[in-house]
C-alpha cells in the first residue's frame, strides 16, 4: 500500500473504530455506495464496512451477496455494441477507450475499491474461497469468479513474488501455516517438520506477496541426495544421516503445497520450481538433477474402473504408466501429471511400493512417479506437451505400450 493509503487507514482506524458493525443499511446499499463513491476516504469506510460485513455472513447470506455482485454489477451487452460499433468505424484512440471500458463489468472495479483497505487483499482471496465453494452448487456466480480470477492474476503476478527460504529459524507463525498447508505428505508436529527443516540435506521454498508477507502461497520441499529417490520413507524416515549438501547430485522435490484456495487457477507452480532450481543449481554446482517423487493421486480409481488388480508389481507399474500418458481431451488424465508436464519435465521413472501411507495405498496403490526437469529441455518438452504429447522417457513408454497390449488380450 502507498504511504497515503496507509495515512489514511489510520485516520479510519482512529475514527470509525467499531463504526463498521453499526451501519443498519444492507449491504447491497453500501456496494452501490462504494461504486458511486468518489472521495477516497468515503470509499474505504464503505469498503471496510462491506468487508466486516461479509466476513460475518453465514453461507445464504453470502450467496445472496455473490448474486447480487454477479447481476447487478454486469456489463450492458448494449453499450458494449455501440462501443464496439464505433470502434470498428474508426479505430481511434477515444473509440478504444470507450470499449474497453464498455466490455468491463462493474464487478471489476467493486473489487479493486475494496482492495483499497489495508489488509484487504487476503480477505478478498478468502472471499474467493467462499465462492468457489458456493459456485459448484450455483455455476451462474461463475462470471464473477472469471473477474476476480483476472484481477488476482494481475495483482499475484510473478513480478510481485517474493521466494524466501523456509528453515528452522523462520518466524513460528510461519512454520506453523507450513504445517497446515502441507497437503501432500502430513506433516506430524514440530518434531516431523524439524526433520524435514534444519538437516543441511533438506530445503524448503515458498512464494510471498508483499501485501501478505506472513502467509506463503505456494511451497516447495527439497531433499538433497545421492541418486534418484524411489520411495518417500527413505526421505522422511526418522533417524537418517544427513548427506552433507556438497556431497549431493539430486534435487528431489518431494512435496509442492499449494496454501490459498481462494487463489485456485493463478499458477505459481511452474515459476517457483524454476526459480529453486537455479537457485540451487547456483549454490551446489555439483547438482545434476532436478527430479520430483510425486503421487498419482487418480491411479487406484482408474484401475477400479476397469477391473485391473494391483497385486502384481509388475502389472501395476505398466498400467501406472499407461495411465499418466494416457490422454483425457488434450490433457493427462492424472492431475499430478498435468502440473508437472505442463511445466516442462518429464515422466522419468515410475516406482511400485514407494508410499505405504494410508492415503497413498488408496490413491496410488503406493506408486510414485518420478518427473525430470532438464533445464536443457524445458522449452522442447513445453512445445510437445503444447502440441498434446505426453514426454515420458523410452522405458516409460515401452511399458505404457505393453500395458494395451495386455488389456487387448
Amino acid at each position: 500500500m502507498s504511504l497515503l493509503a496507509d495515512l489514511l487507514g489510520t485516520v479510519f482506524d482512529r475514527r470509525y473504530a467499531g463504526a463498521s458493525g453499526h451501519d443498519g443499511r444492507p449491504v447491497t446499499d453500501l456496494a452501490r455506495a462504494l461504486i458511486r463513491a468518489r472521495d477516497e476516504v468515503t470509499g474505504m469506510e464503505l469498503a471496510r464496512r462491506i468487508l466486516d460485513r461479509f466476513a460475518a455472513m453465514d453461507d445464504g447470506a453470502k450467496l445472496a451477496f455473490f448474486g447480487f455482485v454477479t447481476d447487478e454489477m454486469d456489463i450492458d451487452p448494449g453499450a458494449v455494441r455501440t462501443a464496439l460499433d464505433a470502434y470498428v468505424a474508426s479505430h481511434g484512440t477515444p473509440e478504444y477507450t470507450a470499449l474497453m471500458a464498455a466490455a468491463e463489468p462493474p464487478r471489476q472495479d467493486f473489487a479493486r475499491r475494496l482492495n483499497r483497505v489495508p489488509g484487504a487483499t487476503a480477505r478478498l482471496v478468502a472471499m474467493r474461497a467462499d465462492l468457489l465453494r458456493l459456485a459448484r452448487d450455483h455455476p451462474g456466480l461463475g462470471r464473477l469468479d472469471a473477474d476476480l480470477r483476472h484481477l488476482f492474476r494481475s495483482w499475484f503476478n510473478r513480478g510481485f513474488l517474493v521466494l524466501r527460504p523456509i528453515n528452522w529459524e523462520s518466524p513460528a507463525n510461519v512454520l506453523q501455516k507450513i504445517i497446515a498447508y502441507e497437503a501432500v505428505h502430513e506433516i506430524n508436529g514440530w518434531d516431523d517438520l524439524r526433520r524435514r527443516l534444519e538437516p543441511p540435506d533438506r530445503r524448503c521454498f515458498a512464494f510471498f506477496h508483499p501485501v501478505m508477507p506472513d502467509d506463503p502461497l505456494i511451497f516447495v520441499e527439497v531433499a538433497l541426495t545421492r541418486g534418484v529417490p524411489g520411495a518417500i520413507g527413505d526421505l522422511l524416515a526418522q533417524g537418517r544421516d544427513a548427506l552433507a549438501p556438497e556431497q549431493a547430485d539430486t534435487a528431489v522435490f518431494y512435496s509442492i503445497s499449494n496454501c490459498q484456495p481462494g487463489l485456485a487457477g493463478i499458477s505459481f507452480g511452474n515459476s517457483l520450481i524454476k526459480q529453486v532450481v537455479a537457485d540451487l543449481a547456483l549454490e551446489l554446482p555439483d547438482l545434476r538433477t532436478f527430479v520430483t517423487l510425486s503421487p498419482a493421486p487418480g491411479l487406484a480409481a482408474w484401475m477400479g474402473e476397469r477391473q485391473i488388480g494391483a497385486d502384481d508389481p509388475d502389472t501395476l507399474k505398466r498400467f501406472a504408466a499407461r495411465y499418466l500418458t494416457e490422454i483425457s481431451g488434450s490433457r493427462p488424465r492424472d492431475p499430478v501429471a498435468r502440473f508437472h508436464l505442463g511445466n516442462g519435465a518429464e515422466i522419468h521413472d515410475i516406482h511400485t511400493g514407494a508410499d505405504t501411507s494410508a492415503t497413498g495405498q488408496a490413491q496410488s496403490h503406493g506408486v510414485m512417479v518420478n518427473y525430470l526437469y532438464d533445464p536443457a529441455n524445458i522449452a522442447r518438452n513445453l512445445e510437445r506437451f503444447a502440441d498434446g504429447q505426453v514426454v515420458a522417457a523410452r522405458k516409460i513408454q515401452t511399458l505404457a505400450r505393453q500395458a494395451e497390449v495386455k488389456d487387448s488380450t
